[in-house]
């Protein structure tokens, strides 16, 4: 229908045999369509339109009229009405209250606008007339058209009570088909543009198929609504018999005496709620929720929810709190008995229970344990919690995404509950808790809210004294809860969130520690787990070593004890088929229950060699250790650089490059090297990605071994990210990455200046055996690395 008007006005151009432009005035009606053949009244009130009127009255008193596209428009233009409208005849006007002008017209005919001749001081636009096709009332098509738009206006008016009209009325007009669709056409309830279509079909047969259309939709409408009345009337009809039988029944449990049940249980609620010495208006609020659920029906859902918000309050311990240990020796005892390792954990946990003994009022910590997966950060909130003599809740954050989850649900919900804190703490039945948030990295947000902006106030010391769950709408005492948080990473936790924990790392375990843990911890828990006794199963110190380096590789001990438990497994299936009744697993024997290695270590190479250096790199499951390749070929001075780097390590190679460009007179090498040569850096094992902060001084040295032809140390490894000044930057996972230096046997470390203080974390038994080098310029560097140090 947009480019309906345009096509007219061009079939008009070049119809001649129109009748020649007229210019009347012109009124856009709001609301409202007239159709030719058709007597109607209006409104007018606007100043345009009663001037428009005027000048009609003055003339032939014929008007044009439109209807506005957007009711709404006041003061329309040109673009706010249609273009196909009607010229009517004004039969009588009417002065009514204020400035309003009621006139009667009678619709002549179907005009479009050609032009807008004034719009000042009323609108006036010359027309063209837009007669319909000639009727041909023997066409069996028109006929059966007729028929069928008849039938289906026929049932709207069944269907649609409102509009009064009579079917009589149109029979005596059945040679006219025109007149018969805009007849109907006005009498419908539909919206403007719709009969604005109907007004701008000027052939007949399609007039009636657009009527048609309109007419079917409308009673699809109208049957649907009907169809929903009937089934609300049928609702409400069925709960007043529900209320009346309900009534009934409260009569009949009175008269027997069950209606005292109510007040029994609500005289009980009372006594219990006096007990618990709550504030006053606390008090008071809960009360008046007791009264209001003895006058609700008991069957009712609004009564179930609000027994449970009262047995909720009623349980929650207010006032009671677990006797927490203070004996620190007693403490201590516990966490080594659970734990091997974890100094930095246990200090922590040691330090809060000191002040406890010394200070009675200070508020629970709020500790956020980061490490990889395994290593222990859960069953080490478990062992806070006995230490310190407190009940243990876990909840888990991964892949919370609902605030209600934390606050709770508003009690305007059917079927309402609180939080999953307010929930735990009831069931703790104390409240002073170890309360351990597990994964809280991984917290996530949608449209329901976002859990990690609730949690915000569960953390704050400031704020937890008086939180309020959206169920309960009373405020609850968190701050004696000691708050315990696990995260894989800080990198995905919200900073605010983050501000509010102190942050302890939980690093991965050296071998040593996996081998102790495994001797006390992993292998007596497998052995019970399976029925196995001491003179059963039996592991060595070495096999354990090598079930640690060639079976698993991780930061932790997860999968460590899942391969015991799989030795565990093999032993008991041998037991039982009375092969034997004591098994003791050697190394050469591991291949026999676990199969090939599955993982190896780099170690140092047989011989130093030139243009290879040994990096130290940092994984998710610990440390390793890395070779860069570098090589010097005849060419145009191309950079190539392999083995899946990724951006950071592409700019660390291209930095030593030009590092090592503007020291090169220093060291006798040419100085049009990168424009005779090319240089290759690669880093082995080229399907796996590799990037990171920390490769400048390996790179820088392996380039340089290359261009100087003196070979790089077997038994050194580096670290360490440089600048275009040769400036060598502090990097992290010092700890991990000096232990896979360790294991595959380099003796001395190069480190970064600043990196000084992570060497006090590595283990006192890999120091001894471990000469470290803090660089503060990448050129030092070279003089411990390469062999020959002669003129360097």
């Amino acid at each position: 229908m947009n480019n309906l008007d345009d096509e007219i006005l061009e079939l008009l151009v070049d119809d001649k045999q129109e009748e020649p432009e007229k210019t009347i005035p012109c009124i856009p009606l709001r609301g409202l369509l007239i159709f030719p053949n058709t007597v109607l009244h209006f409104d007018v009130g606007r100043e345009k339109s009663i001037k428009a009127l005027e000048a009609a009255m003055n003339n032939d008193k014929l008007l044009f009229v439109s209807s506005q596209k957007d009711e709404n428009v006041l003061i329309p233009t040109k673009d706010d009405y249609y273009k196909v409208g009607t010229v009517v005849k004004i039969k009588q006007m009417l002065k009514i209250q204020g400035d309003t002008v009621r006139v009667l017209v009678e619709g002549l005919y179907r005009a479009a606008i050609n032009e807008v001749v004034t719009e000042e001081p009323f609108i006036s636009v010359s027309l063209k007339e837009l007669k319909s096709t000639p009727l041909d009332n023997e066409d069996i098509e028109l006929q059966a058209m007729l028929r069928v738009v008849m039938n289906t206006f026929e049932e709207y008016l069944s269907l649609n009570t409102s509009i009064k009209a009579d079917l009589y009325d149109l029979t005596e007009i059945m040679d006219n088909p025109e007149m018969i669709a805009d007849t109907i056409a006005i009498q419908l309830d539909v919206d403007i543009s719709k009969k604005q279509e109907v007004l701008e079909a000027l052939d007949i047969k399609e007039r009636l198929t657009v009527l048609n259309r309109i007419i079917f939709e409308e009673n699809q409408i109208l049957r649907l609504e009907k169809q929903l009345s009937e089934q609300v009337q049928e609702n409400v009809k069925q709960n007043q018999k529900e209320y009346y039988l309900r009534e009934q029944m409260k009569a009949i449990q009175n008269e027997l005496g069950f209606g005292e049940d109510a007040v029994s249980e609500a005289k009980e609620w009372e006594e219990k709620l006096k007990a618990l010495n709550l504030d006053k208006k606390i008090e008071e609020k809960v009360l008046k929720e007791i009264n209001k659920f003895t006058k609700m029906m008991p069957s009712s859902a609004e009564s179930g929810v609000i027994r449970n918000y009262i047995e909720t309050i009623i349980a929650l311990p207010w006032n009671k709190a677990s006797r927490i240990n203070t004996d620190i020796k007693k403490a201590e005892k516990i966490l080594n008995e659970d734990h091997y390792g974890l100094d930095k954990v246990k200090e922590r946990i040691l330090e809060y229970l000191a002040v406890i003994h010394l200070s009675k009022g200070i508020k629970g910590p709020i500790i956020c344990l980061v490490g990889p997966p395994g290593v222990g950060k859960t069953s080490i909130a478990k062992s806070i919690a006995r230490a310190t003599g407190r009940e243990f809740v876990r909840m888990s954050l991964g892949g919370v995404r609902d605030e209600a989850e934390i606050r709770g649900h508003r009690r305007t919900y059917i079927g309402a509950i609180p939080g999953r804190i307010i929930s735990s703490i009831k069931d703790a039945g104390t409240n002073n808790p170890v309360f351990l948030f597990d994964e809280v990295d991984k917290i996530g947000s949608d449209f329901k809210g976002d859990p990690a902006s609730a949690l915000l106030e569960v953390l704050d010391p400031e704020q937890n004294k008086e939180f309020q769950d959206h169920f309960l709408e009373i405020p609850f005492d968190l701050s004696n809860v000691m708050f315990i948080t696990t995260a894989n990473s800080t990198d995905t936790i919200p900073r605010p969130l983050l501000d509010r924990m102190e942050v302890i790392e939980v690093s991965g375990y050296t071998e040593e520690e996996k081998v102790k843990i495994a001797q006390r911890y992993l292998i007596p828990k497998q052995m019970k787990a399976h029925g196995l006794k001491k003179k059963n199963f039996a592991m060595s110190e070495k096999a354990i070593r090598e079930l640690i380096n060639f079976y698993t590789r991780e930061s932790g001990v997860r999968n460590l004890e899942r391969e015991i438990g799989s030795l565990c497994r093999k032993v008991a299936r041998k037991i039982v088929a009375k092969k034997a009744q004591s098994y003791r697993i050697t190394p050469a024997g591991l291949e026999n229950y676990l199969g090939k290695h599955r993982y190896r270590y780099d170690l140092m190479k047989d011989e130093s060699e030139v243009g290879v250096t040994t990096g130290m790199a940092w994984t998710q499951v610990g440390g390793d250790t890395l070779f860069i390749e570098t090589a010097l070929v005849p060419g145009s001075g191309k950079i190539e650089l392999t083995g899946q780097l990724g951006d950071v390590m592409q700019e660390s190679a291209k930095t030593a490059i030009t590092y090592i460009r503007s020291i090169a007179s220093e060291y006798d090498i040419e100085e049009d090297f990168h424009k005779k040569y090319d240089l290759h850096v690669h880093v082995p094992e080229g399907a796996v990605p590799k990037d990171g902060p920390s490769a400048g001084v390996t790179m820088f040295t392996a380039i340089m071994s290359t261009l100087t032809g003196i070979p790089v140390r077997k038994d050194v490894a580096m670290t360490g990210e440089i600048t275009l000044r040769g400036r060598v930057l502090p990097v992290g996972g010092i700890k991990e990455k000096v232990l896979a230096a360790h294991r595959a046997g380099i003796r001395t470390i190069l480190l970064p200046a600043e990196n000084k203080a992570d060497i006090d974390d590595i283990p006192q038994s890999v120091r001894r055996q471990l000469n470290f080098v803090l660089l503060e310029k990448a050129q030092e560097a070279l003089k411990y690395a390469l062999e020959e140090s002669k003129g360097l």
